[in-house]
């Protein structure tokens, strides 16, 4: 797999979890805890793009 396919990846599942994020706050008493472990994934995968993005450009 290239490194801009995984970068694609990577982006798709951020998306994705920020979707999954608003969906859960949609529910009157979402899960806090639920929330945040989905909010530590999508900050774990932008700290992993902006890596990958910084190192193909330098």
């Amino acid at each position: 797999m290239g490194l801009e396919s995984h970068i694609q990846q990577l982006s798709e599942k951020h998306r994705r979890l920020e979707e999954s994020i608003a969906d859960e706050l949609a529910h009157p008493g979402h899960d806090e805890l639920k929330v945040s472990a989905l909010k530590r994934q999508k900050l774990r995968l932008k700290e992993e793009l902006e890596r990958l993005r910084f190192d193909t450009t330098h």
